[in-house]
């Protein structure tokens, strides 16, 4: 196995550009959009021909309208992108050959060799069990459009009863709506939520 660990975007393109620049696959798989951040520039970009490319993200990222126009530019110019509820593993997967891991950190590990395939194969198991984009926009209308208040309601720290109330809801369906909103953000408790909620910049 060959890894080499550089720290922070710049370094990591300058080692990699040209990688991205003849790759004729590129796999992408992101919690928010700060993990990838030059991965971002869509203006003026269209998929070159014979080039696939799928973005794999959570869905929190579609609970932010900003970040979610990003994530519909992206499938515009021609991307697979798909949404996940479950944990995934920041990583770019270029032709299969090379693997790049997110520490967390502010650095990277640029993988080859036989340990890529088995990145690939993790990324490839959230692939399949991810909901196409058209999809998941199909199914959860109600919730993004509802997301915002419901935060709101949850950061003022209101009883139940009262937030379904000002919203219109049941309490059962308010419960439920909260517990999507969970589920969407990645969080197990309503406190985790709105932790995640601040760092995508939804409050």
């Amino acid at each position: 196995m060959a890894v080499a660990v550089v720290r922070g975007e710049e370094e990591l393109f300058a080692r990699t550009g040209h990688l991205f620049a003849t790759a004729t696959s590129v796999a992408c798989a992101a919690r928010d959009l700060n993990t990838w951040a030059t991965t971002r520039r869509t203006s003026g970009f269209t998929r070159p021909e014979g080039v696939t490319i799928r973005k794999l993200y959570l869905a929190g990222v579609l609970l932010n309208p900003s970040t979610a126009q990003h994530v519909h530019e992206v499938a515009r110019i021609g991307a697979e992108v798909r949404i996940t509820r479950d944990e995934i593993l920041e990583t770019i997967i270029l032709d299969r050959r090379i693997a790049i891991l997110d520490g967390g950190d502010g650095s990277y590990s640029v993988l080859s060799g036989p340990e890529v395939a088995a990145v690939a194969s993790l990324f490839e198991a959230a692939w399949r069990a991810g909901t196409d984009l058209a999809v998941y926009d199909a199914q959860h209308a109600e919730l993004r459009a509802l997301a915002p208040r419901v935060l709101d309601l949850l950061a003022s720290g209101c009883k139940d009863e009262t937030a379904a109330r000002t919203l219109g809801l049941g309490v059962r369906t308010y419960r439920r709506r909260v517990a999507e909103l969970m589920d969407a953000l990645g969080a197990e408790s309503r406190f985790q939520a709105g932790a995640r909620a601040r760092e995508l910049g939804l409050v």
